[in-house]
């Protein structure tokens, strides 16, 4: 589920590739996992309508994994097309409306968010999955991930999002990240002197934006009726 990098400047030419007319796209997604929490916000704030099907990480329809045979969410199909990146998902969606003006910090918030890949998510799976890897040092990898954290929390003190008072593209590309974390040990997590990190996951747990897009829905099936997301 790695997203792989790209532009937050949103070239035409490369949006248009991912734009197919009179088609209605297939979102491929796993309610918990945080890349497609993600994607589904950004489809969600572009104001976009797919199709949605649920996922099985441990029983994958063969839809699915013909579509894309790496078989990670999520997904998006989208007439002849494939998106297989999270962030590609993300400036597919924002690149054809950005109505709450995500995009508003530009470059740099993508830069955040690419950080958060390279510089916390593999301490965050090896802290939290430490039993997958071999000679792994749990308290470590928590010790190395919270040095990113730390510099969110020194970034959030004195505003109320990463780029200043408003949502933007790096909250909605991080929190997933930060809510997986903070969720293996909520009472350690509680207990660090990161105020504003805290302040600013609980605000991104509690909120609408949030709430809306962890609805549950069934395994989708081959045959299924369509499920519409965002519900209309």
């Amino acid at each position: 589920m790695q997203a792989r990098a790209g532009r937050i400047g949103l070239d035409p030419a490369r949006i248009g590739r991912f734009i197919t007319p009179m088609t209605r796209p297939i979102l491929y997604s796993f309610r918990r996992c945080p890349y497609a929490m993600r994607a589904r916000l950004s489809i969600v704030a572009s104001g976009l309508q797919v199709e949605l099907r649920e996922i099985l990480l441990r029983d994958k329809a063969p839809a699915f994994l013909a579509a894309s045979p790496k078989g990670t969410v999520p997904v998006v199909v989208n007439g002849d097309t494939v998106i297989e990146e999270s962030l590609d998902v993300m400036e597919w969606a924002l690149g054809q409306s950005d109505p709450q003006g995500l995009l508003y910090a530009g470059p740099e918030a993508r830069e955040l968010v690419l950080r958060c890949e390279s510089e916390f998510k593999g301490h965050l799976d090896r802290f939290k999955y430490a039993v997958r890897y071999d000679d792994v040092d749990r308290e470590e990898e928590r010790k190395l991930a919270s040095v990113y954290l730390r510099e969110l929390d020194r970034r959030l003190d004195g505003q109320e999002y990463l780029f200043g008072e408003r949502i933007g593209f790096a909250d909605i590309g991080i929190a997933p990240f930060v809510r997986q974390f903070a969720n293996t040990d909520r009472a350690w997590f509680d207990g660090q002197d990161w105020p504003n990190l805290i302040r600013w996951l609980d605000g991104f747990i509690n909120s609408d934006r949030f709430q809306s897009i962890m609805n549950k829905y069934p395994k989708w099936e081959e045959g299924d009726a369509e499920t519409l997301f965002p519900v209309s």
